[in-house]
C-alpha cells in the first residue's frame, strides 16, 4: 500500500519544519581562500549570537572560539576579512583576520593567542598578506567626524611585526586619496603594478567604477596612478591579473558583466600593448553586484585558465579557455554559486547550492574535472520530501516586460487540500535593491510552503543577473517598477488559478521592506504583509540618516533630491501611511544603521489613530539582516502567526502575535 495522503486545509498542515531549524540552517559558508595547499572559509554561528568563525578546511573545524567574530564593518556590508600564508614550506599558518566587535587587524598563529596589528578606531577589508615585505595591504576606512558620511578610505599597508598596534603612524597609505571608494590593490605577478577598483558619489559600483593601475615604487607606495577601463556609465566589478602579467577584469560596457584582458603581456613579460580582448562575449553575467569589498567572480589559474562563476539568473562555476573561449560547466548538483573564488595550482575552490542542498564548499580539480564537497557539507535536517520545490517562471509585466519569478507551491508528502480550494501565497521581495534572489534550497520558505503556504520570490525589473538594461529599469523608478512587478506576478497567479486572491500578503526586508511597504500602500492587492528593517521615509533616509555607502543611491532609484523632491514625497510609505488598510507586521533590530529604527517610529507615528492591526518587534542587539539564532526563530513564528490570522488559518504550536490598532 502506498503511503496515505491526509486531507487538511492550506495552512494547517504539520511540519517537520520549524523555526528553529529554518534559523539554525540560515547563512552560508563565505570567504573561501587557500593557506598552503589547504583551504580555510568563514562560516555563520547563530546559535552563538550570530558571530562567524574561520574554519580550517583540513580539520572542518573552528579555529577561533567564540567571541571571535571574523566580519569586517567597512562600507557597512563589509568585504574580505581574512587572509593567509605559510610562511615557510611545512611551517604553521600565518592569518591575519578582522574582529567585529573592535574592527581592528589581528594576527593569527594556531596554538596562540590572536595579536592586534592596528590601532582601535579603524576599520579594514580585503587584507593580503605580502610576507616578502612584512606587511598586509588591505582598504583603509577612516571616519573623520560623527556624521556618516565624515570617512575617507584608502589603500593601505600594516605591518605585521605589531608595530601600529597602538601607532597610527605606523600605517602606511599607499596613494593619496583620490576616491570615496576603493578595493583592495591586487600586485601584478612581479610586484611592479598594483591594480584596484574606485567610485565617487552619487555612483553604485553597479552604476560606474574605474579600474585604477599604479606603479610600486622603491618606497613602497603607489606611483603614476591612472585609469585605464571603466567610467561613470561602465561598471568593472573586479581586477585580478594573469599569471603572465596581464589585467584581467569584468566589465558591463556590452550590457552584460564579460570577462575582458590586456591584450599582450606586460613587463617583463612585453610592454603592456593596452588593446584589449574580449574573453567570452554572451548574454550573461561574469560578475556581479559589488555589495562587500573582495567579493570574486573569476580567479586566473597558473595554467592560463580561468574559474567563472557565470550565468543568466542562476550561476554555474565553469572553466574558461581565454585563447579559445570554450567554457565547460563543472558537473553536479549545484545550480547556484556564491561571489567568492579561490584557485591553487589546478585546484579551485567555491560555494555552491542547489533547491535540494544548502550552500557548501566545493573544491574543484580541473585536472580531473572532479568536484567534491570538502566542508559546511549539507545534512538533511528533515526528509527532503519536505523541502520546497520551485518551479523558474517569467511572467509578463506593464507593457509586456518580463518579470522572472521562482514559484514555490504549497507542499507537502503526506498532505493534500480539500478539492477546490486555492492556497494562500505570499510575494517575497528581495533586498538591495540591486541583487537577486537565488535559486537555492531555504528552510525559511519551506517553513511556510510545507505547511501549505505558497512563496514566490520575484526578480522584478531591477535585479541583478539579466543584463545592464534590466537592472537600469529601476533608475528612477524605485517604489514604481518593483511594485508593479511584484504585483504582476500575484496577480498572474490568482488570476490562472494557481493562488487564492482573497489571501495574498507581501513580504520584504531592507529594500524589500520598502518594497512590501510600497506595495501595501500604494495597492489594494495584498490582505497582509511583513515588513523588515526597511526604508520608508526617503527624504530623511537619502538625507543623512543612513550610512555612507548608500547615501546618494537614491539619486539613481529615484532622482536628485534638489531637483525632484515632490518624488521623494510621493514615493514614500511613511507619507501615505492614510491609505493603508491592511494588517502587517513590522520587524527592526535596533543597532541598525543601514535602516535605523527611526524609519519605522515615523511611519508608525503618521498611523496613529487609523486603526490599522499590526505587530511591532525590535530585536536588542541585531543590525541590518538578522543573525541570531532566536531573533530569527522569533521572527518567523511571528511572520506565520500574522498570516493565520489574517488568513484564518488553523496553524498548532506557534505563539499568538498581540495585534493592536
Amino acid at each position: 500500500m502506498g503511503d496515505i495522503v491526509e486531507t487538511k486545509p492550506y495552512g494547517s498542515w504539520p511540519s517537520p519544519i520549524d523555526a528553529a531549524l529554518a534559523a539554525a540552517h540560515d547563512g552560508s559558508p563565505e570567504w573561501v581562500g587557500f593557506v598552503g595547499d589547504e583551504t580555510w572559509w568563514t562560516e555563520p554561528r547563530p546559535e552563538e549570537g550570530g558571530r562567524r568563525t574561520l574554519v580550517r578546511g583540513g580539520t572542518r573545524e573552528s579555529v577561533l572560539p567564540a567571541p571571535w567574530n571574523v566580519r569586517s564593518r567597512v562600507i557597512e556590508y563589509g568585504g574580505q576579512p581574512w587572509a593567509g600564508a605559510v610562511p615557510a614550506a611545512g611551517g604553521e599558518p600565518l592569518l591575519v583576520f578582522v574582529h567585529f566587535d573592535d574592527q581592528r587587524l589581528y594576527r593569527y598563529e594556531p596554538g596562540a593567542e590572536p595579536r592586534p596589528l592596528t590601532p582601535p578606531g579603524l576599520r579594514w577589508a580585503e587584507p593580503r598578506l605580502l610576507l616578502d615585505r612584512g606587511e598586509v595591504w588591505c582598504v583603509l576606512e577612516e571616519f573623520t567626524g560623527g556624521r556618516p558620511g565624515d570617512v575617507r578610505r584608502v589603500p593601505a599597508a600594516v605591518p605585521l611585526d605589531g608595530s601600529a598596534a597602538e601607532d597610527r603612524t605606523a600605517v602606511r597609505e599607499l596613494t593619496a586619496e583620490r576616491h570615496r571608494f576603493v578595493t583592495g590593490p591586487r600586485l601584478s605577478p612581479d610586484g611592479r603594478r598594483a591594480a584596484w577598483l574606485a567610485w565617487d558619489h552619487p555612483r553604485m559600483p553597479w552604476d560606474g567604477t574605474e579600474l585604477l593601475v599604479g606603479e610600486v615604487g622603491e618606497d613602497g607606495l603607489l606611483h603614476g596612478v591612472r585609469t585605464v577601463a571603466g567610467g561613470p556609465e561602465e561598471s568593472v566589478a573586479q581586477v585580478e591579473w594573469s599569471t603572465d602579467g596581464r589585467l584581467l577584469y569584468a566589465s558591463d560596457r556590452s550590457g552584460w558583466w564579460n570577462l575582458y584582458r590586456e591584450g599582450t603581456p606586460s613587463p617583463p613579460f612585453g610592454r603592456g600593448d593596452p588593446q584589449l580582448a574580449s574573453l567570452a562575449p554572451r548574454e550573461e553575467e561574469f560578475a556581479g553586484p559589488l555589495w562587500k569589498l573582495g567579493q570574486r567572480w573569476f580567479a586566473p589559474l597558473d595554467n592560463g585558465l580561468i574559474a567563472v562563476v557565470h550565468g543568466r539568473g542562476a550561476t554555474a562555476l565553469g572553466i574558461l579557455d581565454p585563447e579559445s573561449g570554450d567554457l565547460a560547466d563543472a558537473a553536479g548538483p549545484w545550480t547556484e554559486f556564491a561571489p567568492t573564488l579561490a584557485a591553487h595550482g589546478s585546484r579551485v575552490v567555491a560555494v555552491g547550492a542547489s533547491p535540494r542542498t544548502a550552500y557548501e564548499v566545493i573544491e574543484l580539480d580541473t585536472a580531473s574535472g572532479r568536484a567534491r564537497v570538502v566542508g559546511a557539507a549539507h545534512r538533511d535536517p528533515v526528509d527532503p520530501a519536505h523541502y520546497p520545490e520551485p518551479r523558474v517562471r517569467t511572467f509578463t509585466g506593464p507593457d509586456g516586460r518580463e518579470v522572472h519569478a521562482h514559484i514555490y507551491p504549497p507542499h507537502h508528502p503526506g498532505h493534500t487540500a480539500p478539492d477546490g480550494e486555492l492556497p494562500p501565497y505570499v510575494v517575497w521581495a528581495h533586498g538591495g535593491p540591486t541583487s537577486r534572489a537565488p535559486l537555492v534550497l531555504d528552510l525559511a520558505i519551506g517553513y511556510f510552503t510545507s505547511r501549505g503556504i505558497g512563496v514566490a520570490e520575484v526578480n522584478y525589473g531591477g535585479s541583478t543577473g539579466y543584463g545592464r538594461e534590466y537592472r537600469n529599469r529601476l533608475r528612477e523608478q524605485w517604489g514604481v517598477v518593483d511594485v508593479e512587478d511584484c504585483a504582476a506576478v500575484a496577480l498572474a497567479l490568482a488570476e490562472e488559478g494557481t493562488a487564492d486572491r482573497a489571501r495574498l500578503a507581501i513580504r520584504g526586508g531592507s529594500a524589500g521592506g520598502w518594497t512590501a511597504a510600497a506595495s501595501l500602500t500604494g495597492t489594494d492587492l495584498y490582505a497582509c504583509g511583513t515588513i523588515a528593517y526597511p526604508v520608508l521615509d526617503l527624504t530623511t533616509w537619502g538625507s543623512g540618516e543612513t550610512h555612507d555607502f548608500e547615501s546618494r543611491y537614491l539619486e539613481s532609484l529615484i532622482g536628485p533630491l534638489a531637483e525632484v523632491p515632490e518624488r521623494y514625497v510621493e514615493r514614500s510609505p511613511s507619507e501615505h501611511a492614510d491609505r493603508l488598510t491592511a494588517p502587517f507586521l513590522l520587524l527592526q533590530g535596533l543597532d541598525d544603521v543601514i535602516c535605523p529604527p527611526a524609519q519605522c517610529e515615523r511611519f508608525l507615528a503618521n498611523l496613529d489613530g487609523r486603526r490599522v492591526p499590526h505587530a511591532y518587534l525590535t530585536f536588542a542587539g541585531e543590525g541590518h539582516g538578522f543573525r541570531r539564532a532566536e531573533t530569527m526563530v522569533r521572527a518567523l513564528e511571528a511572520e506565520l502567526a500574522l498570516y493565520a490570522q489574517v488568513f484564518g488559518l488553523n496553524v498548532p504550536g506557534i505563539p499568538e502575535l498581540e495585534l493592536v490598532k
